[in-house]
């Protein structure tokens, strides 16, 4: 090593955001499909233990209410980080999905191992124009989804990764 050139810090293999790819991040709007998601699953649950709690008149149902509305708290402060760590990257050979807070997840699915990509947009997703693009290989364990995206990024992202699939497939 010369003494001029820096020390090179090692690429840890428990960092698995690599800094020498260009991360595209999901749109910020599904942080309002998750947190109406979340809000919907709240009130059927508040719900039930209020009928159980009116019922019964136990204080256990209103602790449980308690802890329900904590838990839906902690759960949507959540939401919000881990929509802002999804991210994805297109590379030559490969794509690249990128989650997850404290389990922090990197998929690499080469196009080659691509058997078909979904788009789909439940009714929630519609309401705030999103859509999410599932990429299937032959392992399930390797499949990937990307989601928050705008159907036309969807849609492109779609024909992109199946044209470069198609194309890395006939070698095969």
């Amino acid at each position: 090593m010369n003494a001029a050139e820096p020390p090179q810090s090692p690429v840890s293999a428990l960092e698995p955001w690599p800094d020498t790819v260009r991360w595209q991040p999901i749109s910020t709007d599904l942080i309002w499909v998750e947190l109406l998601r979340l809000a919907l699953g709240l009130a059927v649950l508040l719900v039930g233990l209020a009928v159980g709690w009116a019922w019964h008149g136990h204080w256990l149902f209103g602790a449980a209410c308690a802890v329900v509305l904590l838990g839906g708290g902690w759960r949507a402060v959540t939401i919000v980080r881990a929509v802002h760590a999804w991210g994805y990257a297109e590379r030559a050979d490969d794509l690249l999905v990128r989650h997850g807070l404290l389990v922090r997840r990197l998929s690499i699915v080469p196009y080659s191992r691509m058997q078909f990509v979904d788009v789909s947009a439940g009714p929630l997703e519609r309401a705030f124009d999103l859509a999410t693009v599932q990429l299937h290989t032959a392992a399930a364990a390797t499949d990937a989804r990307v989601p928050g995206l705008r159907p036309a990024e969807a849609s492109r992202l779609r024909d992109r990764l199946t044209a470069l699939g198609e194309d890395r497939a006939e070698g095969l």
